[in-house]
C-alpha cells in the first residue's frame, strides 16, 4: 500500500473512487466523489497493493486510528500527524467477505445518524424561519423594532475560569457541571463532561451560573464556521472560552439565544477578519440587537417550545446512534 500526496514534483491526479486522507490542521479519511481533481501537499492519496479489500472497511479501520492519533499530533500553528508514524499502523485485515459485513453494519448505523443529524438541521432552520417571519432581519431591522446593545438587554454578562489542574481536590467528586465548548453541541445543556465541587468554584474565577442564562462560546477553533450557543437547564460553571448572558426581564431567554444565531454569519466574520478564533467581547457587548414587545417574544418562545420537543426527541436518537456506532468501531477496530 503506498500514500502519495501533493508535496512530490509531479501532480498528483484523483478521481471518484480514490480514498484520500488528510493529514493535517482537520484529520480525516473519506473516498473521493467530486470527479476529477489533483492533491496538495496536506492531503494522501491512498494505493493498494492488496486486490481483496474493500475501501469503506479500510476507511472506518482508518478512521478509528486517527482518532487515536489525534493526541500525538505535531506542529504549533497547524497541527499534522508524521508520515512515518502512520505507515507504523495497524488495521486489522480479514477476508473480503468479513470486510464487507462489517462496513455494511456502520454503514446503516452511520446512515441513520446522518438522517436524524439532518432532522435537527432542519429543526433548527424552522425555527429561524419562524424568527424572520415575526420579525424580520434582526441585523437591518426593516420592521422598526426597538433597538438596544446587548450589554443594554442583559443584567449581567461574564465569563469563567479554570480551577488549577495542580489541585485534584476542586475536581474530586464533583457535582458541578464544569462547560468548555466540548459540551456545547446542543441548545439545551444538562450537563457536562467534566464536573468541579465548591471547593474549585471558591478557589478560581468560575462562577456559578443561574438556570435559564445564555451562554455563547467566543474562543475555539469552531468559531471558523459556527457560533455554539445555549440555554442551562441546571446550574453550571463555565471556563474562560465561554461567556454567560443573564437576560434582563424585557427579554426571554430563548429569544435572545436564538437571536444571536441570527446574528451568527455576520458574528464570524469579523472572527475571520479580526482575531482569528476569538470573538472581541467588547464589540459584542456593543452588537445592536432587536428588542420586540415581551408579549410577543413569548408568542415567538411558544413557538420554539413545540420545535424543541421534537429536538429533544431527534437529539436522543442522534445520542444513542453515536453510542453504537462509537462501540462497533470499538468492537472492531480498537
Amino acid at each position: 500500500m503506498g500514500f502519495y500526496s501533493g508535496e512530490y514534483p509531479e501532480r498528483i491526479e484523483i478521481n471518484n473512487g480514490d480514498v484520500l486522507i488528510s493529514w493535517s490542521a482537520s484529520l480525516g479519511v473519506y473516498i473521493w466523489d467530486k470527479g476529477k481533481a489533483l492533491l496538495n501537499q496536506h492531503i494522501f492519496k491512498v494505493v493498494f497493493d492488496k486486490l481483496e479489500i474493500d475501501k469503506q472497511f479500510f476507511v472506518y479501520a482508518v478512521h478509528h486510528k486517527l482518532r487515536e492519533m489525534e493526541s500525538k499530533t505535531h506542529g504549533a500553528t497547524m497541527k499534522h500527524i508524521v508520515k512515518k508514524e502512520f505507515d507504523n499502523t495497524t488495521i486489522p485485515y480479514p477476508n473480503m467477505e468479513t470486510q464487507c459485513d462489517i462496513a455494511n453494519r456502520i454503514d446503516k448505523v452511520e446512515g441513520l445518524l446522518k438522517k436524524r443529524q439532518e432532522e435537527l438541521r432542519l429543526l433548527d432552520d424552522l425555527i429561524k424561519s419562524r424568527f424572520v417571519e415575526m420579525f424580520g432581519d434582526p441585523i437591518h431591522n426593516e420592521k422598526g423594532w426597538e433597538i438596544g446593545t446587548v450589554e443594554d438587554a442583559c443584567d449581567d454578562i461574564y465569563g469563567g475560569g479554570t480551577p488549577s489542574k495542580a489541585h485534584p481536590e476542586y475536581y474530586e467528586n464533583g457535582n458541578i457541571p464544569w462547560v468548555s465548548s466540548k459540551d456545547m453541541k446542543t441548545d439545551v445543556l444538562y450537563d457536562s463532561q467534566i464536573h468541579i465541587n465548591q471547593l474549585g468554584v471558591d478557589n478560581s474565577t468560575a462562577k456559578m451560573v443561574p438556570v435559564n442564562s445564555v451562554i455563547m462560546v467566543i474562543r475555539s477553533g469552531i468559531l471558523k464556521h459556527t457560533l455554539p450557543v445555549a440555554i442551562n437547564a441546571v446550574p453550571v460553571t463555565v471556563n474562560q472560552d465561554l461567556k454567560v448572558f443573564i437576560p434582563k426581564k424585557d427579554v426571554l431567554t430563548r429569544f435572545l439565544a436564538v437571536q444571536f444565531k441570527m446574528h451568527e454569519k455576520d458574528i464570524l466574520s469579523a472572527v475571520r477578519a479580526v482575531t482569528a478564533d476569538n470573538i472581541e467581547f467588547n464589540s459584542l457587548k456593543q452588537r445592536k440587537i432587536i428588542i420586540p414587545p415581551l408579549r410577543i417574544q413569548q408568542q415567538f418562545c411558544d413557538f420554539t417550545k413545540k420545535v424543541d420537543k421534537l429536538k429533544s426527541t431527534t437529539q436522543q436518537s442522534i445520542n444513542e446512534l453515536q453510542l453504537l456506532f462509537d462501540s462497533l468501531m470499538q468492537k472492531y477496530f480498537g
